[in-house]
């Protein structure tokens, strides 16, 4: 057996979290033949991507859009059996809000040429906002996506002359669903590189990928089971209490308070859960202060289940007007009719409301808007997600993978990389983390960064 084969062989990966990133790190582990061993503390995995029954549907801790550029998602899915076909409704970009704002990408032509034509082509702008969002995105394509400095995303958009009407209908809520961060505070940097995956080289790239199953189903289970199959183990109800050094690698002391001694760990756990486990490892002072430093954002989602009958025009549809943003109906998308969800993205008034009341104004905007909706309902549910999401900040400085320490890593969507806290986000970190840790063992070299 070659010296690196034997590496591979011996080595055992301690993952710490079972949410996208750390599902991801193991399942790309566990195919490269390295011992994986996934370790949770709750009851199920899946992290903010979860599902849960609630008086007989299928609810998800919040709900997820999926793009066409999420690469990295896509392929991890393939790998694990999933049939993209069969679990997402794959839609060529169409924005629809109830002011009468409509964006539809021009999916014949190539990008970026589609979305110019779905510009030219909007329903609610003048014909001198229309020239305004190409020049921008035009002036954006010209720098290659690269901002000379960071600064927010609304002082971008006012330099660039952009209309209040066009940010309020246009840049505003592709902002808040991709970064989950208002407009004054989130990083221009951030958006312009979302921007540029989604518009700028392939017009599949800005399809949206709307999941027909619950999170679970559709992610979570198939790599839990493609762990499963290639020789790793995922543990719930099992999180992990303390990290000790011991050797050349890392004791892990669980709730079932046993111990395992791994070669290397991956913290694939929220930045406010991987602090106190770091506590007792010399070295990580900076580290543990830098994840403190982060703030959160929050996201809101409103289920309302009305009549099997009732159903929206359109799978998923914008409110600007109030608190509400997006409309999901559930019915058009995974089958559960008369289910409509309402997610309300990033910090607002909403977070001192109690959940009847939010309910009942949420409820009141839809019913303004759709009369389909005017309908009695048989019964909500709000689920708060307080600590959604980083707050992805102008300037924010992300950690990276490498934690100071040989043979410990971080993964997770707030570590350092192109994009804000998404599904996407979330699973290149774990994938790329993997490969350091595989390109650690195959050449013979650990990383001290």
């Amino acid at each position: 057996m070659s010296t690196s084969s034997s590496s591979l062989a011996n080595a055992h990966v301690g993952i710490i979290g079972a949410g996208c990133a750390g599902l991801a790190a193991g399942a790309s582990l566990a195919r490269e033949g390295i011992k994986v061993t996934v370790l949770e503390s709750a009851p199920q995995a899946g992290g903010r991507a979860r599902s849960l029954n609630w008086k007989g549907a299928r609810l998800d801790n919040g709900q997820h859009i999926l793009l066409g550029a999420y690469e990295q998602t896509l392929t991890l899915l393939s790998q694990a059996g999933v049939d993209e076909a069969q679990a997402l409704m794959r839609l060529p970009l169409d924005l629809r809000l109830a002011e009468g704002f409509e964006l539809q990408a021009a999916d014949a032509w190539p990008a970026p040429l589609h979305l110019l034509v779905g510009l030219l082509r909007a329903k609610g702008l003048s014909w001198s906002e229309r020239f305004s969002a190409i020049r921008f995105m035009t002036w954006l394509q010209l720098r290659r996506f690269k901002l000379a400095r960071d600064i927010s995303v609304l002082t971008l958009l006012h330099e660039r002359k952009q209309t209040s009407t066009l940010i309020r209908c246009l840049w505003e809520p592709l902002c808040l669903g991709a970064l989950n961060t208002p407009i004054d505070q989130a990083s221009a940097q951030v958006f312009v590189n979302v921007l540029r995956d989604s518009f700028a080289r392939d017009k599949h790239d800005s399809h949206l990928l709307l999941p027909r199953q619950d999170l679970s189903t559709l992610l979570i289970a198939p790599l839990m089971e493609d762990i499963q199959q290639h020789g790793g183990d995922v543990q719930l109800r099992n999180g992990v209490q303390k990290i000790e050094a011991e050797g050349d690698g890392y004791r892990l002391h669980t709730e079932d308070q046993n111990s395992a001694l791994y070669t290397h760990v991956v913290l694939a756990c929220q930045p406010f859960r991987a602090t106190p486990l770091l506590a007792h490892l010399p070295g990580t002072e900076a580290l543990q202060q830098s994840l403190t430093s982060l703030q959160y954002q929050p996201i809101y989602t409103v289920y309302f289940q009305f009549d099997a009958s009732v159903a929206l025009d359109f799978p998923i549809l914008g409110l600007n007007a109030g608190i509400s943003q997006w409309v999901f109906d559930r019915g058009q998308l995974d089958g559960q009719q008369g289910l409509i969800a309402v997610v309300i993205s990033a910090e607002g008034a909403h977070q001192s409301l109690r959940q009847d009341a939010l309910a009942e104004i949420v409820l009141a905007e839809l019913r303004d808007h759709y009369p389909a909706l005017r309908a009695p309902i048989y019964w909500y549910k709000v689920i708060a997600e307080k600590r959604a999401t980083f707050s992805c900040t102008v300037g924010l400085v992300r950690p990276g993978h490498h934690t100071g320490l040989p043979k410990l890593y971080l993964a997770g969507d707030y570590v350092a990389g192109d994009y804000p806290a998404t599904i996407e986000g979330a699973i290149r970190s774990g994938v790329q983390c993997a490969q350091h840790i595989t390109l650690s063992l195959t050449s013979h070299t650990e990383s001290h960064r």
